[in-house]
């Protein structure tokens, strides 16, 4: 996506890496929208940290920034013992791996840097395997949301007043993004649409970073309360939704994604709104049967009683909001069932949720 700093413009992916120094390169996403700034995590536990701590989040910027994590931990393994250094790999693979458990993006990502290394003969040739993967994965990454781009944008009428839940956008992936893309696709086409965003408590992913993703490509968008969709759907303001997933069962058509996501599907079906989730193939997990069996992370409780921000002196702080003698909880992801889903936007085209399974083939799943 290009980026606008102080009248310079410039094009930048999510996530990177520097080959010469070892180095994932990331946007530090906690200081949008009011910093612009790149980091780097110099070392595959740092680049764990990142994943957790939401320096980088989003099912494929996660899932490319794991990928490069493990070529990244590959790399820095000094010797030749091969068992040992399949150890080092595992113990890389688990430490990423539990970093953020709902998104099945990451482990999907290091499956494949695994099976690429396996070609590998010594350790060199191990690490090269392990670059080359994660930097294909993440080249894949961006194939696939332009693909569902040009799939989405067919849905997308001028005139049209879309919601999107939380941020699926350019910077949840490696570039472009999955809700997003249809949007910036009709926007090429000439289309004229304006865009509401769901504030996205209690880390106001919409109001932060899709708004912000949205400003920097000038489309028309205002961000609502979460709780003003279903208002707004009654008053016949909202024609379509779009949101991204973290997980999707390729057996059931269940979604997770973002906490209250499910309760716009509700919302959507309720007032005959068509509801679409747009995924990249990395994002659909063929293995489990039921969305009860997904691991919903469960998040610090400071992300519900407070909210960071900056203040008059341009300093970024946290404000604590609610009553100082009350706990919170704060599950971060919901499951929406298939039949709340009009449809799911793929790099293979538009499907229904149960649909997924019979056109497996064509979707990726090589079991």
């Amino acid at each position: 996506m290009n980026v606008t700093i102080r009248g310079h413009t410039q094009h930048f992916r999510t996530v990177t890496f520097d080959r010469a120094q070892n180095f994932v390169l990331l946007i530090e996403q906690r200081l949008l929208p009011h910093e612009f700034k790149i980091v780097p995590a110099k070392n595959f536990k740092e680049t764990v940290a990142a994943i957790r701590d939401m320096v980088v989040r989003g099912a494929g910027a996660i899932g490319a920034t794991a990928a490069y994590g493990l070529a990244q931990g590959a790399l820095a393994f000094r010797g030749n013992d091969l068992r040992k250094f399949s150890a080092h790999v595992e113990n890389v693979y688990k430490t990423l791996k539990d970093a953020r458990p709902t998104a099945v993006d990451p482990v999907n990502a290091m499956n494949d840097v695994r099976r690429e290394m396996a070609r590998g003969k010594t350790v060199e040739e191990k690490q090269s395997l392990a670059l080359a993967a994660a930097e294909e994965f993440a080249n894949e990454d961006v194939r696939h949301c332009e693909e569902i781009g040009k799939h989405g944008a067919k849905l997308i009428r001028s005139g049209m007043k879309i919601l999107t839940h939380c941020n699926a956008g350019w910077l949840a992936f490696v570039d472009i993004g999955t809700a997003t893309a249809p949007m910036y696709a009709a926007q090429k086409l000439g289309k004229k649409f304006h865009v509401f965003c769901d504030e996205t408590r209690p880390r106001s992913q919409g109001a932060t970073l899709t708004a912000w993703e949205l400003a920097q490509q000038k489309i028309s968008h205002q961000i609502i309360a979460d709780n003003a969709a279903g208002h707004l759907m009654q008053r016949g303001e909202i024609d379509l939704v779009i949101v991204g997933s973290d997980r999707t069962l390729g057996r059931t058509g269940e979604v997770t994604n973002k906490i209250g996501t499910y309760t716009k599907s509700v919302l959507a079906a309720r007032h005959k709104i068509p509801f679409y989730v747009a995924i990249p193939l990395s994002t659909i997990d063929w293995n489990l049967k039921s969305g009860l069996k997904i691991p919903i992370e469960e998040r610090g409780e400071n992300e519900v009683l407070g909210a960071w921000g900056k203040n008059s002196r341009g300093q970024r702080e946290f404000i604590r909001v609610a009553n100082p003698m009350s706990g919170a909880r704060n599950p971060g992801f919901d499951v929406t069932p298939p039949e709340l889903i009009t449809g799911i936007i793929t790099p293979a085209g538009i499907f229904k949720p149960k649909e997924l399974w019979s056109r497996r083939r064509e979707l990726g799943f090589a079991g």
